[in-house]
């Protein structure tokens, strides 16, 4: 720790956060991560303030020729938020967020969770796309996409970043818009964390709650499959309105008949993207296919609905490993697999899922972001979840067989780079999940990152 002070000293550079190395007692807390598995041990952990602070930490690694690994909330499953013997710049004092109502606008600092969007935006009835977990990190979420409830009507959440404030690889602060470095944007919308440190995100606004339509009708897995085929069907029709997912878990608890306790279900997780009561009557179809385990449908508030799914991961309890592939179509085919692998899973924490696509997401053109092809009309993911290391091998099995088992449904082997399982894939599925795209944004990472000092990601390796 004395020798980093030292280089700050020599440097003539400010700090204003808190400095924590191997030897402070603070330590093993601040290296956490969201995913029990991960256990890495920084040289150097940069709790930064301000962004005079993320500037400083940039350039304290570039003296000391150290990688860079960035937390904004800490939830990425391959834990790429902590790095072994590298700098790891922690911005969750970073958690502002700002609302110009008139403008419908946000500015969220880089350190802010979901939530803390939510329930600023939602004082002015406001809302952008954002996840379905509200401990998220907005800056992970949203530089690989961000996939979240309004999606349908609004598209992912980096259709909706409309300029960002990036500290890049030299400790510069660059201001991106459509006019302004446009370049630095557009590879933002979607091509991770691999240009700098995202100090300040700015997102477009839109009129949403606070009251919206949630429906969750949950059936029993050993009923049979029609409840999920015409749950497609429905979304063919409706799908520019609804954002859903058909989530298979295991039932339990006191919501659950008695009987039904230990089964494996699947939720037809909808939200309208709309007025609540239109979205109550369109929604109560889905209500009817057959006999319920429970429901969990009604109208509600637009940040507790955000909040519904966030039990099902609490921080630090759980080992995770997660894979998604996006798929063409939604065959009959594809929905067996998926029941045969939720009944297969050998955790009752862990859960799967099938997600629509379409609407909004499916207007955007492939080149107009860095995320690429929207053509894909669903993704796949499964996410292993479990409490016992010795559990491990079984559980990670069950994730990559199910995503492998899945692959010739696949679009064109492109794959959701948030779940990505712990990022041994991701040389080759980086490139393919880019596309076209790919080789621009090994130009703009050569920009700004020629030293692929922010390497801690699904990462695109600057020209050599």
């Amino acid at each position: 720790m004395d020798d980093f002070r030292n280089t700050l000293d020599t440097l003539s550079l400010n700090f204003g956060g808190e400095m924590v190395g191997p030897a402070d007692a603070r330590f093993d807390d601040a290296r956490s991560v969201w995913n029990a598995m991960i256990d890495r041990r920084p040289a150097l952990i940069a709790q930064c303030r301000s962004v005079g602070d993320v500037q400083t930490a940039v350039k304290l690694a570039v003296a000391r020729d150290l990688p860079i690994a960035i937390r904004g909330g800490g939830l990425n499953v391959a834990g790429h938020a902590v790095c072994d013997g590298g700098v790891m710049i922690d911005l969750s004092l970073m958690r502002g967020v700002t609302v110009d109502a008139s403008a419908r606008v946000a500015k969220v600092q880089g350190g802010a969770l979901w939530r803390d969007v939510d329930a600023a935006t939602q004082q002015h009835g406001l809302a952008t796309p954002g996840g379905l977990i509200s401990d998220t990190g907005v800056a992970g979420l949203t530089l690989s996409g961000g996939i979240g409830w309004l999606r349908a009507q609004h598209g992912l959440s980096i259709d909706n970043l409309i300029a960002a404030d990036v500290v890049t690889a030299d400790g510069t602060l660059i201001h991106t818009t459509s006019d302004e470095n446009p370049e630095l944007l557009w590879a933002l919308q979607g091509g991770g964390g691999n240009f700098g440190v995202v100090v300040q995100f700015e997102f477009a606004l839109h009129t949403i709650g606070p009251e919206v339509m949630f429906a969750a009708p949950i059936y029993l897995v050993e009923d049979g499959p029609e409840p999920i085929r015409a749950w497609r069907d429905f979304l063919a029709k409706h799908g520019d309105k609804v954002g859903s997912l058909c989530e298979f878990s295991t039932a339990g608890g006191e919501d659950f008949p008695e009987e039904h306790w230990g089964k494996r279900v699947f939720t037809l997780a909808c939200v309208y993207n709309g007025d609540a009561a239109e979205g109550e009557a369109l929604l109560q179809r889905l209500r009817e296919l057959g006999e319920m385990s429970t429901d969990f449908s009604g109208r509600m508030n637009y940040c507790d609905v955000q909040q519904l799914f966030d039990t099902l991961m609490p921080a630090g309890d759980f080992r995770c490993y997660w894979k998604a592939r996006y798929l063409t179509d939604l065959t009959d085919e594809m929905i067996d697999l998926a029941m045969a692998n939720a009944l297969a899973a050998p955790s009752d924490n862990s859960i799967s899922s099938l997600w629509n696509f379409g609407g909004a997401t499916a207007k955007v053109a492939a080149d107009a972001t860095a995320f690429g092809d929207r053509s894909m009309g669903w993704m796949y993911s499964l996410d292993g979840v479990w409490t016992d290391p010795s559990d491990d091998d079984a559980n990670i099995a069950w994730s990559r067989e199910g995503w492998s088992n899945s692959e010739r449904f696949g679009h064109h082997g492109r794959a959701y780079l948030n779940f990505a399982g712990h990022g041994e894939d991701n040389t080759a599925l980086t490139r393919t999940s880019f596309g076209p795209n790919y080789d621009r944004l090994v130009k703009i990472k050569t920009k700004f990152d020629p030293q692929n000092r922010f390497r801690f990601n699904q990462n695109i390796a600057p020209e050599t």
